[in-house]
């Protein structure tokens, strides 16, 4: 296995296979690469990420997120849906915490586009500002 230069790498009290595991059956391109009892290295969708079993001295928390970049709005239903489903946590503009306490932000891939646009572009943020989960059509009338 060729590790890649830069490797998200997160501490988990414990359960780091059963997290990767969840995981690689949310994304479709992904496998886990290798497990042991401590280190769980797994890949989803190209990226490798290694989950450390390292007890209770550090905590995850949402200084940390993964992003998920979502073309359609059935792609970010089905992402919010499976993380925030059997204990995960909705949080505001986009971000959630998965039942494992993992920060993702499940994101239209078309954000930074209607973000840029000079005219458009506050009322954009003024929208989601407001929203937990996005709703590309109202951010495109915005």
């Amino acid at each position: 296995m060729k590790l890649q230069k830069i490797t998200p790498f997160l501490w988990f009290e414990k359960g780091g296979e059963d997290a990767a595991k969840f995981y690689t059956t949310v994304f479709k391109n992904s496998k886990i690469i290798t497990s042991n009892p401590m280190v769980t290295s797994f890949e989803l969708e190209g990226l490798n990420i290694s989950i450390l079993n390292g007890g209770p001295h550090f905590k995850l928390s949402e200084a940390f997120s993964l992003c998920i970049s979502c073309d359609s709005q059935e792609e970010i239903d089905y992402y919010w849906n499976t993380f925030t489903a059997d204990g995960g946590q909705e949080s505001m503009c986009g971000w959630l915490k998965d039942k494992f306490g993992v920060s993702w932000q499940v994101i239209p891939s078309i954000l930074p586009q209607l973000m840029s646009d000079p005219q458009k572009g506050p009322r954009v943020i003024e929208a989601f500002m407001k929203m937990k989960k996005f709703d590309i059509e109202t951010l495109k009338n915005a």
